[in-house]
């Protein structure tokens, strides 16, 4: 082959038109080695794979289907605007879009395709706009199903908790709600700052779950208000959504003073109003995301240098006081310190998060150990002493004399547990709760669990969790036995349901009359060519044609970045929303992996003209094709041109 390095939309590397190396002359697997002079006994099928964003989305989001209906292929049948379909079918396994497209960092994202090529699909962008849209339009959630008359309690009212009550309604079951505090939302309410996610928007998509008949008893704490034996009386099943809201302490000597809290106290003191500014140095131990929120937080809110004793941070952060809004007006910036036994290039936080704080103006001290808070004659952290460190081959290694660092808190940032005061039956020793795969509470039967709760971690996971766990409640309400998940568990795209949709599904299948029959092409009772891996394959971008697409950069939001001048009292969202033509050109980016989008590169390159598009009044997404197989000649050549490796060869001829 020629060494042609002819790109499509500019001089890029992956570009190529070609899918052959030069000088590859392996012979592949003598199987697939099929063609002669041009033709096979092997003709096209359409196979249908889990697109990389959605395998790695741990709510299992049907990306692919929502971004279809905003590139405008998957237009609605009853004539809706495009953005309440895109919400439904965003909903039926995420009832918080906007909250979503604002606080997840987009594992999805780092997992597209997409980025074989330039930039991956900008996902997060496109569900907040119709997240937003949603609201702004009140849009309802998908209905209720028929009750059951069975009755689920659900300890804890955060995200998980929520997400849970959104599916147990979907399926007809009644829920209620025990909230230990005086408002829903859990850690996206007490832990994620305002400024990232504004109140109205998480209060705009908790009310619309709770509208589907979700009762909620809040200011009610199980083990203590009321006993988990009489909710077992009370209810079908019970499913723990308790997270993990309180922030692990310093293991090292003196991180018993006042003045060493935890982020989870502290971020809870900031939202709940009562935390309004710092005094001298702050040191945040740790680097993840709960970190980055912490000093950040810090950053805004500022410091006093003169203040009264009551007025003490940690006081307010313990709950002992709250602080005097007069004295906002004499705050000064910050002096705000990351300490992280690691290298900033190791740092767990979401990169976007970490590039932020530290143009906000803080620094990062990193290969430092803590190994002991020193305290002065009053029993207050003065100081952090470290140790500095380097890391060989995975293991720490002391590098250098250990040295004191001064400070007036310290906020520990460096792990989550469950508070478990009442339902001490349930910890498992680390402040979680143990379950199976299926989300059942070991030795446990009726008990289920979800969220942070089996094991901090994304708001998404806590949305995936309870959705997984729902269905096992279902089965075992109904007194079956849970089935096994799919290799791929995911809300999958399924074909049936779209054709049912249009009014397009296949006649009943009659098996006196159609047991002896050889072949569906020609049959109304089968959906023919059309091969569903998706449970079981994700599929790989070597799969795809990526030739076809041209250079096409993400539409990126508006990021409004605060220098370290301009941060002090700056609460400004961060993000500004993509218009409607931005979200429908990005989602147009996306090369829709595993599913037809109908670029029609298979009818073009088809010698024999096999290929034919369906009639106008039988087309649906995955149906946009067939192949006529008395033309077919087996030449592969629809496969090889297939951008979105929906084309497979696999059908004898």
């Amino acid at each position: 082959m020629a060494d042609n390095k002819s790109v499509v939309g500019g001089d890029h590397p992956n570009l190529t038109f070609r899918r052959y190396k030069d000088n590859d002359s392996d012979h592949g697997r003598w199987i697939e080695d099929v063609v002669s002079s041009g033709l096979s006994y092997i003709c096209p099928t359409y196979v249908h794979k889990t697109p990389p964003c959605q395998g790695s989305c741990p709510s299992g989001h049907d990306i692919r289907g929502w971004l279809t209906i905003a590139r405008g292929m998957d237009k609605p049948a009853d004539g809706s605007p495009w953005q309440e379909y895109a919400f439904k079918r965003m909903t039926m396994s995420n009832p918080f879009p906007s909250v979503m497209g604002r606080v997840c960092p987009a594992p999805c994202e780092d997992g597209c395709n997409r980025n074989e090529v330039e930039d991956p699909i900008g996902i997060n962008s496109v569900e907040q706009f119709v997240g937003d849209w949603a609201l702004e339009h009140k849009l309802s959630l998908l209905e209720a199903g028929k009750s059951t008359g069975k009755k689920v309690a659900i300890i804890g009212g955060g995200v998980a908790g929520m997400s849970a009550a959104y599916f147990l309604r979907l399926k007809g079951h009644d829920c209620t709600i025990f909230e230990e505090y005086a408002e829903l939302g859990g850690m996206a309410v007490f832990g994620i700052p305002g400024y990232r996610t504004p109140r109205e928007v998480l209060e705009g998509e908790i009310s619309r779950i709770i509208d589907l008949g979700v009762e909620v008893k809040l200011n009610t704490r199980v083990g203590k208000d009321v006993k988990v034996e009489q909710l077992e009386k009370d209810y079908d099943a019970i499913l723990w959504a308790i997270g993990a809201t309180t922030g692990r302490n310093l293991p090292i000597p003196g991180a018993d003073a006042p003045n060493c809290v935890d982020g989870m106290s502290y971020l809870r003191a900031f939202n709940e109003g009562r935390l309004k500014y710092l005094s001298g140095r702050i040191l945040v131990v740790g680097a993840g995301d709960t970190a980055m929120d912490v000093v950040a937080v810090a950053r805004r809110i500022g410091h006093i240098e003169h203040h009264h004793e009551k007025d003490r941070p940690e006081n307010v952060i313990l709950g002992f006081t709250v602080h005097d809004v007069a004295s906002v007006a004499k705050r000064q910036g910050g002096d705000v310190w990351i300490v992280y036994r690691r290298l900033v290039t190791d740092a767990p936080a979401t990169k976007h998060e970490l590039d932020a704080v530290l143009h906000e103006g803080v620094e990062f001290h990193d290969g430092l150990a803590p190994i002991e808070v020193i305290k002065d004659e009053d029993g207050q952290a003065k100081a952090l002493r470290v140790q500095p460190v380097k890391w060989t081959d995975g293991k720490m290694e002391n590098d250098g004399d250990e040295f004191d660092i001064e400070c007036s808190l310290i906020v520990a940032a460096t792990g989550q547990t469950g508070n478990y005061e009442g339902i001490e039956d349930f910890d498992n020793g680390w402040g979680l709760i143990d379950s199976d795969k299926l989300y059942c509470v070991k030795d446990k039967p009726g008990h289920f669990v979800a969220g942070d709760a089996v094991k901090p971690h994304l708001l998404t996971t806590a949305i995936g969790q309870a959705s997984v766990a729902v269905d096992s409640i279902d089965s075992y309400l109904d007194e079956e036995e849970i089935p096994k998940r799919p290799k791929v568990d995911s809300h999958h795209f399924n074909l049936l349901d779209e054709l049912r949709s249009r009014h397009l599904e296949p006649e009943e299948f009659k098996q006196d009359e159609h047991y002896d029959d050889w072949g569906t092409d020609s049959s109304n009772y089968a959906v023919h060519n059309f091969d569903d891996r998706a449970n079981a394959e994700i599929i790989p971008h070597e799969e795809l044609f990526l030739g076809y697409f041209e250079y096409d950069p993400m539409h990126r939001r508006t990021e409004s970045l605060v220098g370290a001048d301009e941060i002090l009292n700056n609460f400004d969202e961060r993000f500004r929303c993509l218009n409607e033509e931005q979200t429908i050109e990005e989602a147009g980016r996306c090369m829709s992996c595993g599913m037809c989008f109908e670029c029609d590169n298979c009818l073009i390159y088809c010698p024999e003209d096999a290929i034919y598009k369906v009639k106008d009044s039988e087309h649906a997404i995955g149906r946009y094709v067939a192949t006529d197989y008395d033309k077919c000649v087996g030449c592969h050549i629809c496969a090889e041109v297939c951008p979105s490796g929906y084309i497979k060869m696999g059908m004898g001829g």
